[in-house]
Formats: structure tokens, sequence, C-alpha cells
């Protein structure tokens, strides 16, 4: 019974601790489920704030990767497959999405290069990201475009595969390569300029010299100071520009250079840079020639002046000599041979000739005077002239002469040959008066060519060059260049006029010719004259006897508006035996003409008159009846072709003042022709 007790008891206790265990893992159970349960719920809402932030970050992945203004693509690393394009790829390459999506980049031929996207998977590989690297892409149509390119490795579903960025840079590309051959341009135009030129910045830097600057100043002076290495000085020029040109002012002035004693015209311009920077170029142009050509034209312009001034003088001069010379000379053939006055009147007579060869040397001066011209050759004429200047000048100075024989001949006046000679012989002496020396006297012939013309009158062509040369004392360069002046002399009082160089000048200017000097003070003077060759076959003219004076029975209309001259004029025409009508005005001399016109064989008109000259006078006597013979007297020779002088009737011209015997001759060869 006790043991039944016992067993229940026990059984009972058993159960009730089984109860109050269970109930308490029960509890702890519920307890533990509610946690779990709580932590379960937490997952969840973790998980999906997880995939509400995934989807919102892929949501803007998807936002920037289709609206980023940069072209993008997404393919993979191992293929290039496509997996995604954004529209600004789209509409940068032209390329549709559903044409590239899931096909290669080599197979709708992206690449202008293949070897560009190995060059980008190797980069990729090494560092896990590539940066604005350039590389050339096709675009649909197959036009070759530039591109800066940037990627970066992304994992897509366990997949490696690359983000890649473009940005289509080709008309930048472009605009780089214009701008590259638009530098090459100018730097090649710079570099092939004669002139020396360089580029400096405000702050006196020299950015830029070309290869003609380079070479002036001896080396390349880039980066340096430009007043240290163009002028070797430690700080600005005195006379710097940069601040005026830097304002945009362009600054031009001629200058000669302490370097090479050249002038230069220097010209400083600002160069505007896009970024608001101004530079200044500055050019140096060697006008030495240039200089040297306007002071010869300056010569030549003072010349003829001077040379017109002198042609006046000469015809109002031979006015003066012309009745002088007549009535001398009918005086003279009025006089019987034992008469006491005929050695008076011959020396009145003589010196009025050379007073008439004073004139030509002005008219020759001037360019004006109308000595007949013929082919002749200058050798015997210099070796003449030669002979003479060594019986008049001491044995301290030895004439040494090169007379080249094979000279072709020129077509000139002897006696202004012979004139030439001895002027610049004279011109010599002088030279070495005091200390003696070498007159040297040569004769070649030249070539002259287009590019080495001896001056600019000159036309290219064969020329003969007489050379006379001294040693004596020479002349400095500003001596040099008054040398052909008028009456410009060195000479002390009573041993020259000034006029033999000038005479020089004249004659062989004349001729078409030129001359040129050089000399060194302590080194002597060369003179060299060139005068053109005629290249026609050379026939020695042989000297004509002189002939008798002829006469003649002709009416002569005779016309001058100096009453002296037509009445010298007249009693030399009644003397030779013509008939003769006078006036001393045009207009009326073409009245008597008119009244008239077959009763005159011969019209002999002054050229220089009032109211009516010369030719004009001619060109009326010509309409009233064509072919008439008319002779034209002047003072000075006008500048009249052969065709308009044939064309008003003019048959030949007489040079004032007129001596009995030349106008006996002009008439007859007028007449009898």
């Amino acid at each position: 019974m006790n043991n039944v007790l016992i067993y229940i008891i026990i059984s009972t206790v058993f159960f009730a601790a089984i109860a109050v265990v269970s109930a308490i893992w029960l509890f702890l159970l519920k307890k533990q489920v509610k946690l779990r349960t709580k932590e379960l719920e937490n997952e969840i809402d973790e998980h999906k704030r997880a995939e509400d932030k995934l989807r919102e970050s892929e949501e803007l992945f998807s936002k920037i990767f289709h609206t980023s203004p940069a072209g993008m693509i997404i393919t993979t690393m191992q293929d290039g497959r496509v997996l995604d394009i954004n529209k600004s790829y789209i509409a940068s390459t032209g390329y549709e999405r559903k044409k590239t999506v899931g096909r290669t980049t080599f197979e709708f031929g992206f690449w202008a290069d293949f070897t560009d996207r190995k060059i980008m998977t190797d980069e990729l590989e090494k560092h896990g990201f590539l940066q604005n690297s350039e590389f050339k892409f096709h675009n649909k149509s197959g036009e070759i475009r530039w591109g800066i390119f940037s990627a970066e490795l992304i994992n897509i579903k366990g997949e490696q595969c690359v983000i890649t960025s473009l940005n289509d840079i080709t008309e930048r590309k472009r605009s780089e390569e214009a701008l590259k051959e638009s530098e090459e341009k100018y730097r090649s135009m710079m570099e092939s300029m004669v002139e020396a030129a360089y580029i400096c910045s405000s702050g006196f830097r020299i950015d830029y010299m070309n290869s003609a600057m380079i070479k002036r100043t001896g080396y390349n002076a880039t980066g340096e100071l430009c007043y240290k290495a163009m002028h070797g000085l430690d700080e600005k020029c005195p006379w710097c520009v940069s601040e005026k040109v830097m304002e945009g002012e362009s600054i031009n002035y001629e200058t000669v250079s302490p370097k090479d004693d050249k002038n230069y015209h220097i010209s400083n311009s600002p160069i505007f840079h896009a970024d608001g920077s101004v530079s200044k170029l500055t050019v140096f142009r060697d006008i030495t020639d240039f200089k040297k050509m306007e002071r010869q034209l300056q010569q030549s312009q003072k010349m003829e002046s001077i040379g017109t001034l002198a042609g006046g003088i000469a015809h109002d001069f031979n006015n003066i000599l012309f009745p002088i010379l007549g009535h001398t000379e009918m005086l003279i053939d009025d006089l019987p041979e034992e008469s006491p006055f005929r050695n008076t009147l011959n020396e009145v007579y003589t010196s009025a000739l050379r007073a008439r060869e004073l004139v030509k040397q002005i008219l020759a001066f001037s360019r004006q005077d109308t000595n007949e011209l013929k082919l002749m050759k200058m050798q015997p004429v210099i070796k003449e002239a030669l002979k003479f200047i060594r019986s008049t000048i001491p044995t301290t100075i030895e004439i040494k002469q090169n007379i080249r024989p094979d000279c072709a001949a020129i077509k000139a006046d002897p006696t202004q040959i012979h004139q030439i000679v001895m002027n610049l012989a004279t011109n010599a002496y002088h030279a070495m008066e005091e200390t003696g020396g070498e007159l040297k006297v040569s004769l070649k012939e030249i070539e002259s060519g287009d590019y080495d013309v001896i001056h600019h009158d000159m036309t290219p062509g064969v020329y003969t060059c007489l050379t006379v040369a001294d040693s004596g004392t020479g002349m400095d360069k500003d001596l040099t260049e008054k040398i052909f002046d008028p009456f410009f002399t060195t000479k002390e009082t009573g041993k020259g006029t000034g006029m033999g160089l000038s005479v020089v000048h004249g004659i062989v200017t004349s001729m078409k010719g030129a001359v040129k000097v050089y000399s060194e003070p302590g080194k002597g003077t060369e003179f060299n004259v060139y005068l053109p060759v005629v290249k026609s076959s050379f026939e020695k003219q042989e000297t004509r006897t002189q002939e008798a004076i002829q006469g003649g029975t002709e009416q002569i209309l005779l016309v001058d508006d100096e009453e002296v001259i037509v009445t010298i004029e007249r009693q030399m025409l009644e003397r030779l035996g013509y008939q003769v009508t006078s006036r001393i005005s045009s207009i009326e001399a073409l009245e008597a003409f008119r009244t008239a016109p077959d009763k005159f064989d011969l019209v002999i008109t002054d050229m220089a008159m009032p109211n009516m000259s010369g030719y004009k006078l001619s060109a009326e006597l010509a309409k009233i009846r064509p072919g008439i013979p008319i002779l034209l007297c002047t003072g000075f020779s006008e500048i009249m072709s052969e065709e308009t002088a044939l064309s008003l009737g003019i048959k030949g011209f007489l040079m004032k003042p007129i001596i009995m015997r030349d106008l006996s001759q002009k008439i007859r060869e007028v007449l009898d022709a």
C-alpha cells in the first residue's frame, strides 16, 4: 500500500515536474519563436530595404547611364559583346540599340584600328580602369572620328564587363589639326622670309626667331631678353616701342645698323592672342639697295632739273652768239687778205666758235645736244687722247693702258668720246698731282644680265666698259655722291670749273649708258663708263673732204622771233643767192604762206617762238601745202620722234648758232633731196 502510495506520489511529482519543465520549455520556446519571428521580420524588412536600395541604385545608374551627355556603352570584357548603350552613344555614333546590343564591337565595325581595343583591355587588366585615352572609331556611315575614351571594369551577374564613356572630339581634333597646319604654314612663311624677324612677349622675352634673324644674331636667342640678345644691354632699350605696340599700335622706322652699316626698315606690329595677351613682331627689312636707288633717282631728278635750266641758258646764249658769229664770218669774207683787221676778226671768230663748243658741253650735260652719232670704235679715240694727256702731265704719273682690240663698235660722237677720256684722265691727274702715281686706262666688253644691271636705267645687253683709275687721294662716300653735280669741285680756285664730270655724266646718259665710281680715302678712285654695243657690221667711215660753200636761187620763208637773228640769217641767205621773205612772228609767217603757198621752196623756222612754236607752225604749213620742205633751227633740241617730224614736213635740224657753211650745206641737202 505504502509502496503504491509512494509510487503514486513519485509518479505525480515526476509528471508534475515534467509538466512544469514542459511549461517552462514551451514558454521559452514561444519566446524563442517570437524572437526568431522578430528577427525574421527584421531580416525581411532589411532585405526589402536592400532590394529597394538596389532598385533605387539600378534606377539611378540607369538614369545616369541613359541621360549622360557622354556616350556610354557596356560590353563584356572577353569578347566585347554589347550589353547596353545610352542615348548619347546613339547620337554620337549613329548606331541603333537593336542593331548593336548582343553583337560585338568588331561585328558592326566600331573600331577604326582593331589594335586599339587590345590597348584598352591591356590597360584595364593592368590597372582596372582607363582614363582619357584618344582612339579613332567608325560611326554608322563609316566616317572615321576621334573620341576620348574612359573605361572601368564592372561585374555583372558574375561576368567581368566594361563600362566605357566616349566623348566625340573630332571637331576639336580638326580644329587642332587646322591650327597646327596654320601654325606650320605661317612658321614656314616666317622661316622662308629673307627679312630677319622675331617675336617678343610683353615681358621682353624672345618667343621666336626666324632663320634670317638667327643668322643675323649669330645664335638662337629664344627665351632670352630681347634687349640683351639684340643690343647687348642690361636694361630696356631707351628707344623701345614695346609698350605702344602692346597697346595695339604699329610702329615703323628706318635706321642704319652699326653691325653691318646697312639701312633697315624696321616694322613693329602687335600680335593678339586668344587668351588676351599681346606679342610684338619685329621685322628687319634691308633697304640698302632701295635707298641707293632712291639717291640715284634724286640725283637723276636733280640733274634733269639742272639740265632743263642749262638748256634754257644755252638757248639764250646761242641767240647772243649767232649774230656775233654771223657778222664776223661775213666781215672776214668781205675784207681783203691784206687787211690789218682780218687777224683781229679771226680771233673774234675763233673765240665765238669756242663759246659755241662750250654751249655744246652744256647741252651735252643737259642731254639736249643733237650731235650726229655714228658707228665707231673707241680704241683709236682713246689712244689719241692718251697721247695728248701723256704730253701734258708730269712723268711722276705713269700711264698704263689695256685697250682690248676686240671690243665691238658703239654709236657715238667721236668728239664726245674724246671729251669723256680727257675729262676723266684730267680728274685722275689732279688726284695724283702732288704725290704722283699710276693712271690706268682699260677698255673691255661685258655682258649685263637681267639680275646684274649696273644701273637702273640700263637694259640688259652687251656694253663696252671704259675704266679710268688712279692711285690718288680717293674720296669718301659723301664726296662720291656729289662729284657729278654741276660746278661741284674739290680743286683750288682756277684749277677747275666742276663741269667736267657733269659733262661726262650727261654724254653717257644720253647714250643710254651709265657711269659708276668706286673710291676710298687713300686708295684711289676708279671710274667705269658703260656704253651699249651696236650689234652690226662696222665699216670705217671715210672722212669727207670739206666741200665748198654752195648757194642757190630758191625762194625761202624765214621765221624767227628775234629780230637780230632774222637780220643776220637774211643777210647770210641773200649772200648765198637765195630770195628771202622774213617774218619775226609765226602768226605773220603763216598768213604770208597762206597768201602764196606756192611761192616758197623752203621754210626755215625757229623752234621756240611765242604764240605758235616752230613745230606747230610746221603742222599748219603742211595742212596748207603738204610736202613743203621745212628746216628747223633751235638753240636746243625738243623731244620729237622722226615719224612726227616727217609728218610735219620737217626735213632737217640746225643747231644755233649757225655758221654759213653749215647753213648752206643743210639747205642744199633738204632742197636737193
